[in-house]
C-alpha cells in the first residue's frame, strides 16, 4: 500500500480546503468573530462596574447615564455580530461537511473501482462497508461539530488570556499554574481516550465483517449445526468492541468532570487571592503598567476565569470526538492509497477493416466505426510503425509459474495452447489450479515466469480494459445487480439493444422462462435475483455473455449447482453461446467436457495428463479414475 507521508489530520484539512478555500475562510472568520464576542462580555463587565455602577452608587445614574448607554449598545452590537456569524458559519460547515463525505466516498469508490481482485481477497467486505459509514460518520462529527468547537474554543482560550495579562498579572500567574495542571490532566485522559477510540474504530470494522460473513454463511451455520460456536466467535469480537469503547468513554467522561472541578478550585482561589488584594489596597501590575486593583477588575477576572474552564471543558468533549474522527479519516485515506490496479499494457483493441486496393490490399487498418472485425492495435516503439492483428482467440501459456504468495507455488511449468474454435477443458481435483490459470488469462493476477500469448502477442502488452473486452465468462456463483432483468443481461455489453439483449437470451435458453416472469424483461431483480432459481439465475448470466459476443469464453464450473434437468438446459445454452468460439471449460461433472478438444487434467499445479476424452480413457490414468469412478457413485 502506497503511504502518504502527509499526516491525516493536515492531509484531511489540505482535503477540504482543496474544494472548500473560499467558504472556509468565510467560517474562519465568522469563528474569529464569534469568538472574540463570546470574550467581550467580560471587558464589558469591567467598564459597567468601575465606570457606571461604581460612579452611579456615588453621583447618581444621570452622570453616567450617556456612558451606560453607550456601553450597552456596544455590548448589543458584539453579541448579534456573534450571533450572526455562529450561524453563518454553522449554515456554511453543514455543506462543507455533508460536500466532504460525497467526495470522500466518490474518491473511495474510484479507487476501489481501480483495486486488484488480490485487496479484495484479502480485506472483508464488512470491513470495506465500514469504511464508508461508520469511518466517513466519524469524519462527519470530526468536521461539522468536533473542528468549530475546538477552533473557537481555541481562539476564545487565546482572546480570555490575552485580556488576563490585561487586566492583572497577578491574578494570571494563578490562572497560569492551573493551566498547567488542566493540560497535564487532559494529556492523560485525552490521550487514553484518543487511543481507545481509534481501536474502537478497528473494533468495529472487525465486528462488521464478521456479521457481514455470517449472514452471507448462515445456512451453512445451521445446516452444521454451528450457531453456538458462531455466537461464542461473535461473544468475542463484541467483547473486544466493548472493552475499547468502554475504555475510550471511561477516560472521555472522567475527563469533562476532572477539569470542572479543577476550575472551580482555580475559581474560589482566584476569589480569595482577589478578595485580599483589594482589601489591602494592593498594586497591580497589568500591560498597562501599575495601578490599584478594583472591584470591576476582580469580577471580570472571576468571569473569565469560569468561562476559561467552562471553554476547556467543551475542548476536552471533543478530544475524543477528534481522535475518533482522525482515526476514521486514516481509514478512508488507507482505502484511497491502495496501489490501484497496475496496467502498463499499451496494444488496445480496435474496429478494423480490409484493405481493397493498392499494395497493401487485404491488410488490417483502423476503422471508426463497428465493422464486425476487431483486431490489436499494436505499436512498435523501435520503428514507430503500427502493426494490426486480427481478434481471432488464440491463446498459448509458455512454462507458466504462479503463486498468490511468493512463498507458495500454485502452478508449476503450464504450457498449452488454444487455438481458435477449440475448447479446451481442465479437470482435476479442488485446488489443483483449474480456475487460477483462467484467471491469468483474464490478468486478475499476473504470472511468476513464463508467458502467455493472445493471438501470438505478450498479454501483459495487452491494456487489461481491451483484454477483458475481449473475453466472457460465466461462473459458477451468479451476480446479480439491482435492476431489470434486461439492465442485467445488457451489463454484458452496455450499449447493447433490446434486440441484442432478446436474441442473446434466446441464445441461452432463458428467453422463454424470462417472457413468464410478472414484467417479462422487465421484471425488476433484488437482492442478487433471490426470487429467481439457480438455474434461471445462470441461464441470465450466460445471456449476459453471450450479448457481449467475446471470441473466448471461460466456463467455470457453471453448471456444478443446479439440477441435472436444469443442467440440460444451461448446458444447451452454454453449447449455443460457445459455437465458434475458444472455450476453457472447468468441470467437475466430466459428462460436460466429454466433447472437448482436449483436456487438461491436473494435479498440485501441475498438467499430469493431457489428451480428448478417448485418449484419456485409452491411457486408464488419473483421467480415467476421476471418469469411471464418477460414474460407478452415480
Amino acid at each position: 500500500m502506497k503511504k502518504n507521508k502527509q499526516g491525516t489530520f493536515p492531509r484531511l484539512i489540505s482535503y477540504i480546503f482543496s474544494r472548500y478555500s473560499f467558504r472556509m475562510i468565510v467560517v474562519i472568520i465568522c469563528i474569529v468573530i464569534s469568538g472574540i464576542s463570546s470574550t467581550a462580555a467580560t471587558s464589558f463587565m469591567q467598564r459597567l462596574i468601575d465606570e457606571c455602577i461604581t460612579p452611579g452608587i456615588e453621583t447618581g445614574l444621570d452622570s453616567v447615564w450617556t456612558k451606560l448607554v453607550g456601553i450597552l449598545c456596544a455590548m448589543a452590537f458584539v453579541y448579534l455580530a456573534g450571533v450572526v456569524c455562529s450561524f453563518i458559519y454553522t449554515r456554511i460547515m453543514a455543506t462543507v461537511t455533508q460536500g466532504t463525505l460525497c467526495n470522500f466516498r466518490d474518491d473511495m469508490f474510484d479507487r476501489m473501482e481501480t483495486l486488484p481482485i488480490r485487496y479484495f481477497d484479502s480485506n472483508s467486505r464488512g470491513d470495506i462497508m465500514s469504511t464508508y459509514t461508520n469511518d466517513t460518520d466519524a469524519v462527519r462529527q470530526l468536521i461539522g461539530q468536533s473542528l468549530p468547537t475546538a477552533l473557537q474554543s481555541g481562539l476564545t482560550i487565546a482572546a480570555i488570556f490575552f485580556l488576563m495579562l490585561y487586566y492583572s498579572l497577578w491574578l494570571t500567574l494563578i490562572v497560569i499554574g492551573f493551566l498547567a495542571i488542566m493540560i497535564s490532566v487532559t494529556k492523560k485522559l485525552g490521550g487514553n481516550s484518543a487511543k481507545y477510540m481509534a481501536a474502537q474504530q478497528t473494533s468495529v470494522a472487525d465486528t462488521e465483517g464478521f456479521i457481514e460473513e455470517m449472514m452471507n454463511g448462515q445456512k451453512v451455520v445451521k445446516v452444521f449445526n454451528h450457531e453456538e460456536e458462531a455466537k461464542a466467535d461473535f461473544v468475542k469480537h463484541n467483547d473486544e468492541l466493548f472493552s475499547n469503547s468502554e475504555k475510550a468513554n471511561r477516560y472521555g467522561n472522567i475527563l469533562g468532570p476532572a477539569l470542572n472541578n479543577i476550575g472551580n478550585l482555580m475559581y474560589v482561589l482566584l476569589a480569595v487571592v482577589g478578595g485580599l488584594l483589594v482589601f489591602f489596597g494592593a498594586m497591580n501590575i497589568s500591560l498597562t503598567g501599575a495601578s490599584t486593583i478594583t472591584i470591576g477588575i476582580i469580577v471580570s477576572f472571576l468571569s473569565m476565569a469560569r468561562q476559561l474552564s467552562q471553554t476547556l471543558g467543551q475542548i476536552s468533549m471533543q478530544v475524543s470526538m477528534i481522535a475518533m474522527g482522525i482515526a476514521g479519516a486514516e481509514r478512508v485515506f488507507e482505502l484511497m492509497d491502495e496501489e490501484p490496479e497496475a496496467d502498463n499494457g499499451y496494444v488496445t483493441l480496435v474496429n478494423a477493416e480490409r484493405i481493397e486496393e493498392g499494395e497493401h490490399a487485404g491488410e488490417l487498418t483502423e476503422a471508426d466505426h463497428e465493422t464486425g472485425i476487431l483486431a490489436w492495435k499494436h505499436p512498435h516503439a523501435e520503428d514507430g510503425t503500427v502493426t494490426y492483428t486480427e481478434l481471432k482467440g488464440d491463446i498459448q501459456f509458455f512454462d507458466v509459474d504462479f503463486g498468490y504468495v511468493p512463498e507458495k507455488q500454485v502452478l508449476d511449468d503450464i504450457s498449452l495452447y488454444a487455438k481458435p474454435g477449440q475448447k479446451i477443458a481442465f479437470v482435476g481435483a479442488t485446488g489443483a489450479g483449474k480456475t487460477t490459470i483462467t484467471n491469468l488469462i483474464n490478468r486478475f493476477y499476473d504470472i511468476g515466469a513464463g508467458k502467455i500469448r493472445y493471438d501470438g502477442i505478450n498479454i501483459e502488452k495487452i491494456k487489461k480494459p481491451d483484454l477483458r473486452r475481449s473475453l466472457g465468462i460465466v461462473l459458477q456463483e451468479v451476480n446479480l445487480f439491482t435492476g431489470t432483468v434486461m439492465d442485467n443481461i445488457r451489463y454484458g455489453k452496455l450499449d447493447a439493444t433490446d434486440e441484442e439483449c432478446i436474441a442473446a437470451a434466446k441464445l441461452a435458453n432463458a428467453d422463454s422462462f424470462i417472457t413468464r416472469l410478472p414484467d417479462g424483461y422487465n421484471t425488476m431483480l433484488t437482492g442478487n435475483g433471490a426470487n429467481l432459481s439457480q438455474g434461471q439465475r445462470q441461464l441470465i448470466s450466460i445471456a449476459r455473455a453471450a450479448v457481449a459476443n467475446p471470441p473466448v469464453m471461460i466456463m467455470d464450473e457453471a453448471t456444478s449447482s443446479i439440477d441435472t434437468r436444469t443442467e440440460a438446459l444451461v448446458q444447451d445454452g452454454m453449447d449455443n453461446l460457445m459455437k465458434g468460439r475458444t472455450v476453457f471449460v472447468i468441470a467437475h461433472r466430466l459428462s460436460t467436457v466429454r466433447n472437448s478438444n482436449a483436456i487438461m487434467v491436473l494435479d498440485h499445479g501441475r498438467i499430469i495428463e493431457r489428451g480428448d476424452h478417448d485418449d484419456l480413457i485409452a491411457q486408464k490414468g488419473t483421467y480415467y479414475q476421476l471418469y469411471t469412478g464418477a460414474f460407478e457413485l452415480e
